[in-house]
C-alpha cells in the first residue's frame, strides 16, 4: 500500500516527530475525516507499505532523522512558491527554502524529491511576469536536483474566496495560463527538469506538457524495483490522476498560513486541533476516547511480480 503523508497537512514540517513515534511503534489510527468516531488502523509495517509520499513546504524538522525511514521507499512533493507573507504568511524565506529542498536532494537523490509550482495565482503583485521571472530563477537553483516539477492553478473554493478576493486574485484566464507554461516550458527545455501538470483540469498536452500523477506509480516501481498494480484513487476529485493511497493526515491543523489551503476551513478549528496533538498518541490529533469503533484497515502490498524460488 501507499501512504501519503499528508495532502491534508504538512505532517514533515509540523508533526515529523509524532511521525516518527508511529514507525517506531508500527502503526498509526486515522479518523473518518466524515465520520471522526470511525477510526482505521493502520498498520506501518515495511513489509505492507510500498512507499511512502511525503508532501510539504518546510521538511526541516526531518532531515537529521531520514536514517529512520530506511525500511521504507518514499519521496517528497515539495512546494516552492516565490509568494511572500500575504498569501503564505508562515514559511522561511524562498533562498532558505530552496537550500533546504538541495539539501534533501543531496541525501536521498533529485529522483525523489518533486518540486511543486503550485498553486500558480494572479494578481496585480503576482503577475504573469512575476511568474515567469521567478519560475526561471527557481529552476535555475534547482537544475541537478529535481528531475520534475509539477504545476498546478489556484482553485477557487468557497471558504477562501474572501481572502481571494481581498487580495485581487481572480480566475485565471487560458490566456495567462498558457503564456506562463509556454514560458516554463522554454525555462526548463535542456535541463533536467521535466514539466508535468497536477491534475487533467489543465490540458497543456498541446505545449508538450503531460498531466502528471503526484502519487505516480512509474515513479514508485522506479524506487521499489518491482512492478504494482493499483487502481486510480477513488477518493480524489475525478480530475486527479493519483493512484490510490491511504492519508494520514487531519484536515484543520496545518500551520503553514496558505490563504489558497483547501484543507483550512477556519482557524478556530486549527487552534483547537492544535491543542488537541500530542506526539505521543496513536492519533494525530487527541486521544482514543470510549466511542471510537477502532477498525484494522486491510493492508497488502501493491507488489505483482512472484519472487522466483531458485
Amino acid at each position: 500500500m501507499i501512504i501519503s503523508a499528508s495532502r491534508r497537512t504538512d505532517i514533515p514540517a509540523f508533526f515529523s516527530e509524532w511521525f516518527f513515534n508511529r514507525i517506531k511503534e508500527g502503526y498509526l489510527l486515522v479518523p473518518n475525516p466524515f465520520n471522526p468516531k470511525t477510526v482505521s488502523r493502520i498498520s506501518l509495517h515495511p513489509d505492507l507499505i510500498d512507499c511512502i509520499v511525503f508532501w510539504t513546504k518546510n521538511p526541516v524538522p526531518m532531515l537529521g532523522r531520514l536514517d529512520e525511514l530506511r525500511p521504507y521507499k518514499y519521496y517528497f512533493q515539495y512546494t516552492l512558491n516565490p509568494y511572500g507573507q500575504d498569501i503564505e504568511n508562515n514559511l522561511p524565506p524562498l533562498e532558505q527554502r530552496i537550500e533546504t529542498f538541495k539539501q534533501l536532494s543531496g541525501k536521498i537523490g533529485k529522483e525523489k524529491v518533486i518540486w511543486r509550482y503550485d498553486p500558480i495565482l494572479i494578481n496585480e503583485k503576482y503577475d504573469t511576469a512575476f511568474h515567469k521571472k521567478a519560475f526561471a530563477e527557481i529552476a535555475a537553483r534547482l537544475g541537478g536536483h529535481t528531475e520534475t516539477c509539477m504545476l498546478g492553478f489556484i482553485d477557487h473554493y468557497p471558504h477562501i474566496r474572501t481572502a481571494t478576493r481581498q487580495l485581487r486574485i481572480d480566475p485565471l484566464t487560458r490566456e495567462e495560463i498558457t503564456g506562463m507554461a509556454a514560458s516554463f516550458l522554454e525555462t526548463t527545455t535542456g535541463t533536467s527538469i521535466r514539466l508535468d501538470t497536477c491534475t487533467v483540469k489543465i490540458d497543456l498536452s498541446g505545449l508538450g506538457i503531460p498531466s502528471g500523477m503526484c502519487i505516480d506509480p512509474k515513479l514508485v516501481e522506479r524506487l521499489t524495483g518491482y512492478p504494482i498494480s493499483a487502481r486510480k484513487d477513488k477518493n480524489q476529485r475525478d480530475v486527479c490522476r493519483c493512484i490510490e493511497s491511504i492519508d494520514i493526515g487531519t484536515y484543520d491543523t496545518c500551520l503553514n498560513g496558505c490563504i489558497y489551503c483547501y484543507a483550512i476551513k477556519t482557524k478556530n478549528n486549527l487552534r483547537l486541533n492544535l491543542r488537541a496533538h500530542d506526539k505521543n498518541s496513536p492519533k494525530l490529533i487527541g486521544h482514543i476516547t470510549p466511542d471510537d469503533i477502532i477498525k484494522d484497515r486491510p493492508m497488502h502490498s501493491l507488489r505483482t511480480d512472484q519472487l522466483s524460488l531458485f
